[in-house]
């Protein structure tokens, strides 16, 4: 019996791989070995089921100007990368209108909803259950007129099931005092989820990949050998290993592999970044996100976590300073008074599609090659759905969804 092999080993890689093991395949996850570099160690460490307005909301494309060119808004770019990012980032936005928004968060509401359910079962009888923390997740505005300004965003969350508490003043402080007194307004949802160390999270889930009986290669993915159609065999570092059927769980670098295979996907690696403030002497309750800075501060083990900011510079863009110095800079109005021992930095690359929608299916004209990348900011929240529905299309089970909203050629 071939192996499927499943290229790519965060968070979604590691999904399909642990779900096809259930299923009773055998399973081989090839993994670049720069686990740090990936977005499933960077993420905000939230289990963001309520996520699923995309950025690309009606009036986002008379904003970005002014995004570009203030130093003090959470959109960079490097100038140098625009004339490859412009034929990407004109479609991108063109998904701004209420109707396309509104497929958008029906097609993640899917795949995200319920994600805390989702990780339990994935993680359930394995060393890394003890790291899903169920919890609030909570957004602290500035006052009711703010959070009102978001309200087609909220109506369409409402529209699809969501439920949250609205804080006023008095009940903000008393449910978390740590934030800026000017924070008067918030609202707290239920029934989401943290991850208290995503990187061990991952570990810890490889490990009871490779203990039932799972193969981990770290290598590099040079080409795909074909037969009528269907790959083969896997080139990696040289050498070809047999496969019954592949899954292209690569993040950002996942359009770059598909190419080998003569189909084009357009996907964008969009930066993001996180500061941690190792033995902080002040820790939010539950993840919080600041909608006037743009970033999520999550508690973790030992350390917080504060991520956001958006930068498109391509899969090769290195780190920026000006980023991470606002970061820092709003996460101190945030949270006053707040002091920490040491402070670790990190930048790393979200995959992003025209449409804010991951791609969940097989590849045009390969029909044993199946992929699952794309989720842009919702990569650790949606996961483990991602790697159960993979599993299922390679085992030949019928998915319980309708999966057209993630189809591989609806860009062409």
């Amino acid at each position: 019996m071939k192996p499927v092999i499943v290229i790519g080993g965060g968070i979604v890689g590691i999904s399909t791989a642990i779900w096809l093991q259930r299923s009773g395949q055998i399973v081989i996850l090839i993994d670049r070995g720069n686990a740090e570099g990936r977005a499933s160690y960077g993420n905000a460490g939230v289990l963001a089921s309520s996520s699923v307005i995309p950025v690309t909301v009606p009036g986002i494309v008379h904003k970005i100007p002014k995004m570009l060119f203030d130093p003090k808004e959470p959109l960079f770019i490097k100038w140098s990368y625009l004339p490859q990012l412009a034929p990407w980032a004109i479609r991108y936005l063109a998904r701004s209108k209420a109707g396309e928004v509104r497929r958008i968060a029906a097609a993640l509401r899917a795949i995200i909803g319920d994600s805390l359910e989702n990780h339990l079962a994935l993680a359930r009888d394995t060393a890394a259950e003890k790291r899903i923390i169920p919890c609030d997740f909570t957004f602290m505005y500035k006052d009711r007129s703010t959070f009102e300004k978001d309200g087609f965003g909220w109506s369409l969350k409402k529209d699809l099931g969501f439920e949250w508490d609205n804080l006023n003043e008095a009940d903000r402080k008393a449910y978390d005092p740590i934030f800026a007194p000017d924070l008067t307004f918030a609202t707290r949802l239920g029934n989401h989820g943290r991850i208290n160390d995503p990187s061990a999270y991952v570990t810890d889930l490889t490990a009871h990949f490779t203990a039932g009986g799972g193969t981990v290669i770290v290598g590099d993915v040079e080409g795909f050998i074909r037969k009528n159609g269907r790959v083969t065999a896997v080139r990696v570092s040289g050498a070809p290993i047999e496969a019954s059927a592949v899954a292209i769980t690569a993040g950002a670098w996942s359009a770059r592999l598909v190419k080998k295979l003569g189909f084009n996907i357009p996907l964008e690696a969009e930066s993001g970044y996180h500061l941690e403030f190792l033995e902080p002497n002040k820790m939010p309750r539950s993840p919080s996100l600041i909608p006037s800075g743009k970033f999520i501060a999550t508690p973790m083990e030992g350390r917080l976590r504060v991520a956001g900011m958006v930068e498109f510079g391509g899969l090769e863009n290195q780190a920026s300073k000006a980023p991470l110095d606002l970061l820092r800079e709003n996460a101190i109005r945030a949270i006053p008074g707040l002091t920490w021992k040491e402070e670790t930095q990190w930048m790393g690359h979200r995959p992003a599609t025209i449409d804010s929608v991951p791609i969940i299916d097989r590849v045009p004209g390969a029909p044993n090659v199946f992929l699952g990348f794309g989720h842009q900011h919702v990569g650790l929240t949606g996961g483990p759905r991602t790697g159960q529905l993979l599993s299922q299309l390679i085992s030949g089970q019928k998915p319980n969804i309708d999966m057209a909203p993630y189809a591989s050629d609806r860009f062409t």
